[in-house]
């Protein structure tokens, strides 16, 4: 076998892995997280002050027995290059030995994971019986979620706001061809005020001045902010209650909070600590408005790239490579 695999985003994207694979890996990994046997380290940031945004995250495992890194870069000035906004890489390696398994795209992932999450939380916390979804921002997160959330709710209407028309066609053609009916909305209030499901997936901009309020969702409505909240005016957060994060531990090693402490009702770990090991818990409340707030905690890109490294090995996916006059086992450096 070669030294390490390269995936590329189009290479996983054929690997034919479902939401239902998603949840299961997603769920496994946040449970080994609580039993200490998956560690994780703070996501880290920088904002270099020109509009870009440098993150990256870490994880390491004993089973699977691996090590994985993402570095991704969101900058704004790419369009206008011809290249995507947002690009990464995924550094995946035995956490024994530290031999390099894999190198892979990180846009698949990334989409994957935050679509996977929102749909995690979404099936505890959400209407079953959710018949709107408003996206706030038509891009790939949001086709992403349209597929998971389609997957897990009796969806019947999708209702877009957006800024791109190319991305608001694809999107109101992907949710046709899922049955749906695609509405375009007018201005922001339009667009969540009917939704049983919301989710924002804006890209960052820390000077982005917040246009939506989460008072203006239904009794009973769920919002995922994938984008850490910053298209949601801060004086309607309290009314999403319950409000989960990501990561508890993770948000408090952070200089920027997301959001007061204070109004937050747990993470990830609490909500399926609450589920007794248990998948079909929902704790949906018509009353209540209920959110999810996240960054994109490291447990779920490790648990993404176990999965896809798996399923791709079982496969003979990808390219396999070795690094140009690499030592060999048994074999001294020159």
């Amino acid at each position: 076998m070669s030294d390490f695999l390269i995936l590329s985003d189009p290479d996983l994207d054929t690997l034919g892995i479902t939401t239902d694979e998603i949840q299961t890996a997603l769920e496994a990994a946040i449970r080994a997280q609580i039993r200490a046997t998956v560690h994780v380290a703070p996501k880290s940031a920088l904002l270099p002050g020109d509009g870009r945004y440098v993150m990256t995250t870490l994880a390491t495992g004993n089973s699977p027995a691996l090590t994985v890194v993402k570095s991704v870069m969101v900058s704004p000035d790419n369009p206008a290059r011809g290249l995507p906004g947002t690009e990464g890489v995924l550094l995946v390696q035995d956490s024994e030995t530290g031999q390099l398994r894999a190198l892979m795209q990180a846009g698949w992932i990334t989409r994957m994971r935050t679509a996977g999450l929102s749909a995690l939380v979404a099936r505890r916390l959400g209407d079953p019986a959710a018949r709107v979804v408003a996206f706030i921002g038509a891009g790939a997160q949001a086709r992403a979620h349209l597929a998971a959330l389609c997957d897990l709710f009796p969806l019947q209407r999708a209702v877009i706001l957006g800024r791109g028309a190319e991305n608001i066609a694809r999107l109101s053609a992907a949710a046709r061809a899922r049955g749906l009916q695609a509405e375009i909305a007018d201005n922001p209030h339009q667009a969540i005020a009917d939704a049983d499901l919301v989710v924002s997936s804006v890209t960052l901009d820390h000077q982005m001045t917040p246009f939506l309020d989460a008072r203006w969702l239904k009794p009973g409505a769920f919002a995922s902010l994938t984008d850490t909240g910053l298209p949601w005016q801060p004086d309607g957060m309290a009314a999403l209650d319950p409000l989960y994060i990501d990561d508890l531990a993770q948000e408090a090693a952070n200089p920027r909070p997301m959001i007061d402490p204070a109004r937050v009702g747990g993470d990830l770990a609490a909500l399926l600590g609450e589920d007794l090991h248990s998948t079909n818990v929902n704790r949906h409340d018509p009353s209540r408005r209920a959110g999810f707030l996240f960054r994109g905690p490291a447990i779920a890109d490790f648990a993404l790239a176990a999965l896809a490294l798996h399923r791709a090995q079982s496969l003979g996916a990808g390219r396999d490579t070795a690094w140009p006059d690499a030592t060999r086992p048994g074999q001294s450096p020159a």
